[in-house]
């Protein structure tokens, strides 16, 4: 049997607040959009930043977060398309851009690709 938690998500973008329960065994965003909850979210892979959170208070674990960095998921930021609740939680929805800047933009545009992604920094 599912352990249940409470999220609250402040989605920022449209100045709202969703409060939910949702179990640990499912993807938090898989599970609010169940529920009829519908928030940003492109890839659903874990790849991208459009679902991109700041945890705000609470435990989630979001093994399959390519789309983050260990530095950022450090910072307190989750992918809701690939994360299970560990507690109850209260997350903000982030400006997509904002978070794709932290993770991507110290390589695009900045002269430091050459060939592809650099997967080790000089």
């Amino acid at each position: 049997m599912p352990e249940y938690y409470t999220i609250r998500v402040h989605d920022r973008q449209n100045d709202k607040v969703i409060t939910a329960q949702v179990p640990d065994d499912q993807y938090i965003l898989h599970s609010l959009e169940a529920q009829g909850h519908i928030l940003p979210f492109s890839c659903r892979n874990g790849a991208c930043t459009t679902c991109a959170v700041r945890v705000n208070l609470g435990d989630l674990v979001q093994p399959e977060a390519m789309g983050l960095s260990p530095d950022i998921q450090a910072q307190g930021y989750a992918l809701l398309c690939v994360s299970y609740a560990r507690s109850d939680l209260d997350v903000e929805t982030q400006d997509e851009d904002e978070v794709y800047e932290m993770q991507f933009g110290r390589y695009f545009g900045k002269g430091a690709v050459r060939l592809g992604l650099p997967l080790d920094e000089d």
